[in-house]
């Protein structure tokens, strides 16, 4: 119990506090990479830790400094003292339906939001196979529009969409520098990172937590792509790009399954294309690497405890007749 309730409490502390200190300050605008995994890593810890509270609550067999050896070796004749009282079984079936509810929610709602992207943009290709033509230059092809937008379309079938109002508004320098948006989006993978933050927002609404996440996390791979094309094209090119594609309205011209370059917050992403880059540096960027691998750690630390504690802890009957058991349950 003391194990399920600390785990409970880290939940309830990273949902509550996560977001403000990942939000304090600029340093996400000046390491977008890290920001991304750093709410991937906040909300994976958060579903983590209810997921083993509830395992914590339906296998209470030991100590808690073992708890993971007694999870892995499954003692029975502990797991039936546990169950034996009522307590004890309603605690445990408690926290399988935890368990069970959240982690099921979790995978149902990321299939169901990753499935729907993929229809929509199966439906989108099928439609430029009807319409658009090859571009200028290879992986690239033509939308006839009025409207300035570049995106890409991300899956099996990759494929970049310039519109011939776009090819209009940009120059050659320019065209480089948003192509090489879309390719940052394309390379990685940024539509599989933003899907997994929306459904985890649609999974679990009343989390603010969450929702904060993907609208983060929408922003921050824009960043990202950012930084990728400034560094091959230059900033104030990209900037003058991101000001020509933004410029118009793109309900029309782009799905919501896309990725444009003239997407999210495109304003502010030019204003702080103009002056020269302040990365975090290595330091920074090295210990904010470790807070977040211990943020994911943790939960597993306090149910599993340190392995070699275990190893010389009996749990298990060591004569026929049972004598010698030793079972602690909490």
């Amino acid at each position: 119990m003391i194990v399920a309730l600390s785990l409970l409490a880290y939940a309830v502390v990273l949902a509550g506090a996560g977001p403000r200190l990942l939000q304090a300050g600029s340093w996400a605008d000046r390491a977008p990479r890290l920001a991304i995994a750093a709410w991937q890593a906040l909300t994976t810890a958060i579903i983590s830790s209810v997921v083993l509270a509830g395992i914590a609550l339906t296998f209470p067999t030991v100590q808690v400094s073992n708890d993971l050896a007694a999870l892995l070796h499954s003692c029975v004749m502990a797991i039936q003292a546990h169950y034996a009282s009522p307590g004890g079984a309603a605690a445990g079936a408690t926290g399988a339906v935890l368990a069970l509810a959240v982690l099921g929610r979790a995978i149902w709602c990321l299939a169901a939001a990753l499935s729907g992207a993929a229809r929509e943009r199966a439906r989108h290709a099928e439609a430029l196979d009807l319409v658009a033509t090859a571009g200028p230059r290879t992986g690239i092809i033509v939308l006839d529009a009025a409207e300035a937008a570049v995106y890409c379309l991300p899956g099996r079938r990759q494929r970049t969409v310039v519109t011939t109002g776009a090819l209009q508004a940009l120059g050659e320098d320019q065209l480089d520098a948003v192509l090489a948006h879309e390719h940052a989006h394309l390379a990685e993978r940024h539509d599989l990172i933003l899907g997994m933050a929306r459904a985890m927002a649609a999974a679990f609404p009343a989390v603010p937590a969450f929702r904060s996440a993907a609208a983060e996390t929408a922003r921050l791979i824009e960043l990202r792509a950012d930084d990728a094309a400034a560094e091959r094209a230059g900033r104030l090119t990209l900037a003058g790009a991101l000001l020509a594609v933004a410029s118009g309205r793109h309900g029309h011209a782009v799905p919501a399954a896309a990725l444009a370059a003239g997407g999210s917050g495109a304003g502010a992403r030019i204003r702080r294309l103009i002056p020269p880059r302040s990365p975090l540096g290595r330091a920074r960027t090295t210990a904010g690497s470790l807070s977040l691998a211990l943020l994911l750690a943790l939960p597993v630390l306090v149910l599993g405890g340190p392995a070699a504690a275990a190893a010389g802890h009996a749990v298990c009957p060591t004569a026929a007749d049972g004598t010698g058991i030793e079972v602690s349950v909490r």
